[in-house]
């Protein structure tokens, strides 16, 4: 069974790890419950996805997204169980949202961490470090996670962050502003 299938049937309490302003961790408090108003600081990660073309898996978000709905983003973002292995999650998420594998993972923002609020007053508070990955699957994302995909030409994507910054995450707009040169070769 693949793990997009055992988390599909296997119930677990979806956990997020608390942490400190030097990214010690602090406890645990339940995913569904940690995003509000006031959000504590908390570990994340998200990932930048390129196919053997060096085109860059761009996502939207699915609309019954509670943040951000509708808005495109990098490949995909999630967060780590207590415990768990950074790459093991970055593996995990990209079988369960997008049912593809990826290789060759390489941290490119390692300390990244961001604090935004959306339009109805949820704020994202994330330790968030950024990594580049490789895959050759076509993706088959799920629909409560992801509304519409697309690979696009690194250029294009930094042009549109460019011009458009409002119509993409607000996290995606920073990463990308902050990649260093050559992160998406």
């Amino acid at each position: 069974m693949s793990q997009r299938e055992e988390d599909d049937v296997t119930v677990t309490e979806d956990l997020v790890v608390l942490v400190d302003d030097d990214g010690t961790p602090q406890g645990t408090a339940p995913r569904a419950e940690v995003h509000g108003s006031d959000t504590p600081l908390h570990l994340a990660f998200s990932c930048h996805v390129l196919d053997g073309q060096g085109r860059l898996l761009m996502t939207r978000r699915a609309l019954s997204k509670r943040t951000w709905p509708g808005v495109w983003t990098n490949s995909y973002c999630g967060h780590p169980r207590p415990g768990e292995d950074l790459e093991a999650a970055l593996h995990r998420y990209a079988d369960h949202e997008l049912g593809i594998t990826v290789r060759d993972l390489r941290p490119v923002l390692p300390d990244f961490r961001y604090r935004a609020i959306d339009d109805a007053g949820v704020v994202e508070n994330e330790l968030c470090p950024v990594y580049v990955a490789r895959t050759d699957d076509e993706p088959r994302p799920r629909a409560d996670e992801v509304a519409q995909h697309v690979w696009a030409d690194p250029r294009d994507v930094l042009t549109a962050v460019a011009a458009a910054p409002w119509s993409l995450s607000p996290w995606f707009v920073e990463q990308v502003r902050a990649l260093p040169a050559g992160a998406w070769t």
